[in-house]
């Protein structure tokens, strides 16, 4: 049978949209502890975030995708200076036209309480936060038009915008599908069998992850509008989980491995 590797979104889809918590995921974190399937997190999330919920969910031996894809953590490596990219964006958000530049606010133009009120995280998990390495995370309050002069504007120096389920973020690009394919590839040159790749989100930013993997699963999230119909869900390829948050990860990635199981992928 191929080997296994899960890669999922946390916010709202294996932590709960508003308590942060991954307690109901509990039974199938040890499932994929038992088989020894690896788990990869996928999130707008920064390293210095991941880190400690990666270790505190047992697969600090696993790489993670941080800040949507602009960047990967390494298996069991803290979170540290990784250079200057964060830096060179905002300069080139700061020449923006005023107009332009005034729409956006972003996590460097908050303090930690304006994050914490904006994410409602702890003050610890939002001082995390706002540790960028790769990414800008903010809030656009301007209009379609001046969105798309925005968009414009960034794509001149190679930056680029994800939707995800809070925040409009920019980085020099890559995304979550972009890593996993990444990530894919380094487990079969390394184990000579390209992995049978299962994806979980919940979010407009999570849809290229989910049609890269061999099986992807849309996690409902009442507190926005969710993911659109996608052409995968129509062959199967796609699914919709039961539940939302943490309690349909978990029914999720049980009946999936299960079903990888008995069919012998």
């Amino acid at each position: 049978m191929r080997p296994i590797i899960v890669f999922s979104d946390l916010d709202g889809t294996l932590l709960d949209h508003k308590t942060y918590s991954f307690e109901a995921a509990l039974p199938a974190l040890s499932r994929l502890k038992d088989l020894d399937i690896p788990l990869v997190l996928a999130s707008s999330k920064t390293a210095a975030e991941i880190a400690p919920l990666r270790a505190a969910m047992g697969f600090a031996h696993c790489p993670a995708i941080v800040e949507n894809g602009a960047g990967v953590l390494p298996p069991e490596a803290d979170a540290s200076d990784t250079g200057t990219t964060h830096k060179k964006l905002i300069a080139v958000l700061d020449a923006l036209p005023a107009d332009l530049r005034t729409c956006f606010a972003g996590f460097s133009d908050w303090d930690v309480s304006e994050i914490q009120a904006r994410t409602g995280l702890d003050r610890i998990s939002a001082e995390r936060a706002r540790k960028r390495s790769f990414s800008e995370p903010g809030i656009w309050t301007g209009t379609e038009a001046q969105l798309e002069a925005f968009r414009s504007g960034l794509l001149q120096s190679g930056i680029v915008i994800q939707k995800g389920g809070r925040f409009h973020t920019l980085s020099f690009g890559g995304n979550k599908a972009d890593r996993l394919g990444e990530i894919s590839l380094q487990n079969e040159s390394e184990k000579g069998s390209r992995p049978f790749c299962l994806a979980l989100g919940d979010a407009p930013n999570d849809i290229a992850m989910l049609e890269a993997a061999d099986c992807g699963v849309i996690i409902p999230n009442p507190a926005h509008a969710g993911i659109r119909k996608l052409a995968g869900e129509i062959i199967g390829e796609i699914k919709r989980a039961r539940f939302p948050g943490p309690e349909g990860w978990n029914d999720s990635v049980l009946s999936c491995i299960d079903e990888i199981q008995s069919n012998g992928t």
